[in-house]
């Protein structure tokens, strides 16, 4: 058996058995199998109770206790051991069938033996995954009521695999939308993130459109619609417009990157303003604003919050990226972010105007930056600044900035060097502490 995490997934099943319990392979493992798809975590599904599965395992973690769910860590890696549910969304079952019919999508609703190699298909699964069709498993109304957690995953589903949703199942989340501000923000984001990551986003992105999730989900987004934008750099349409086809780009993307492209743009609608031509002044300042009280309400952490507010709040700055100088350039480079950046503004300018001047000037640039040292130290330090007379204070700091600025741009690299720039720049303001010369 080549594959690890099912070799182990198999042994937690063999022990479940081995002590009178049933178990088996569920959910999205079992779907993938059957499609013929890498398979990245596997799921087991049984009657034992999560005390009677502590017991039986060295290390295990209760993550679930509504759900019934324990995590049985084998080799580092943690494996999802489920009780089988019954009817009510918190009872419990002794019969796999039970579980089955009390999952959320037939494609989602199969198990497998992985001891008599057996597919058990209760809920026509096989069926729907050769129709590539999502359908709940009973009636719509029946499972979103039992958790509105899968008005969203009935998007993520579709999107991630490329198959389309059951016109009644289609139909009631559309009636249904609103009950997703029952789910929890940690829910939703999760879900949400898988959308945006996924390998069709855009597709997820509509879907949410049309069934009125984003709406409830990110209102923000949904007033970007009928947002006019200047023809002349923005000949694609409405700012909504423009936002999607960023997001027809995105293919298994990095969050950072993905919600910086969802979000780059929100602050348009409320700076909206026709003058002399439409202006947005100051949107990319509103948006990084807008963006993290976005995120903190999906309950983003806050790295994640960081990086994407800045990306956001400093998207425009490149565009006059040809009259920086060298060090501000470096600096730009320097930051964690940049490639995030990079990307952000390829995808923008092929968004709307599509000429990449801009972004082929800062890859060339970056791509050479790189092939330099990394960024310097000042070429002298405060005790030195010192021995040439200045006296401690701000004035040292802002003359190491200048020097780490010029090393930057090449034009110091030795100590004798800077020296002889410090006191030709800095003899008058040296002594006194007062600010630079340049």
């Amino acid at each position: 058996m080549k594959d690890p995490k099912k070799k182990h997934a198999t042994a937690i099943v063999t022990t479940l058995r081995a002590h009178g319990f049933q178990a088996y392979f569920a959910g999205g493992c079992v779907r993938d199998m059957v499609m013929k798809k890498a398979v990245g975590d596997y799921d087991i599904a049984t009657d034992a109770r999560p005390r009677q599965i502590q017991r039986l395992f060295k290390k295990t973690v209760r993550v679930g206790a509504t759900f019934g769910t324990v995590l049985v860590v084998m080799d580092g890696t943690p494996y999802e051991v489920t009780t089988f549910r019954g009817a009510a969304r918190s009872g419990f079952s002794k019969n796999p069938r039970t579980d089955a019919l009390n999952r959320d999508f037939t494609v989602g609703g199969l198990l497998y033996d992985p001891l008599r190699k057996k597919i058990i298909d209760h809920t026509g699964g096989i069926a729907g995954i050769k129709r590539k069709e999502i359908r709940s498993i009973g009636t719509p109304e029946r499972c979103f009521s039992q958790d509105a957690l899968r008005l969203l995953r009935a998007v993520r589903l579709s999107s991630r695999l490329g198959f389309g949703i059951e016109r009644e199942t289609l139909a009631v989340i559309k009636k249904m939308s609103g009950a997703i501000r029952t789910v929890s923000a940690e829910r939703a984001r999760g879900e949400l993130v898988s959308i945006l990551t996924g390998k069709d986003p855009y597709r997820g992105m509509q879907l949410l459109d049309e069934t009125g999730l984003l709406k409830e989900l990110l209102p923000e987004i949904e007033a970007e619609k009928g947002v006019e934008q200047p023809p002349r750099f923005h000949p694609e349409g409405d700012v909504f417009v423009h936002t999607m086809l960023l997001i027809k780009r995105l293919k298994n993307a990095d969050l950072i990157l993905a919600l910086s492209c969802l979000l780059h743009d929100v602050g348009k609608p409320p700076t909206f303003e026709k003058k002399d031509r439409i202006r947005f002044n100051g949107h990319d300042v509103v948006g990084a604003r807008m963006t993290e009280e976005i995120m903190r309400r999906l309950r983003f952490s806050n790295e994640e919050i960081r990086k994407v507010t800045y990306c956001v709040g400093n998207h425009m700055r490149v565009m006059n990226a040809k009259k920086m100088r060298e060090a501000t350039l470096a600096r730009i480079f320097l930051k964690d972010t940049f490639e995030t950046e990079l990307k952000l503004h390829k995808y923008d300018c092929l968004a709307s105007h599509n000429s990449l001047d801009i972004y082929r000037f800062l890859r060339r640039k970056y791509l050479a930056f790189m092939r330099r040292p990394i960024k310097p130290k000042p070429a002298l330090n405060g005790h030195e600044l010192m021995g040439m007379g200045f006296n401690q204070g701000p004035a040292i700091g802002r003359v190491q900035r200048e020097l780490v600025d010029l090393q930057l741009e090449g034009k110091i690299k030795t100590k004798e060097e800077a020296k002889r720039w410090v006191d030709k720049q800095w003899t008058q303001q040296k002594r006194s502490g007062s600010s630079s010369a340049r």
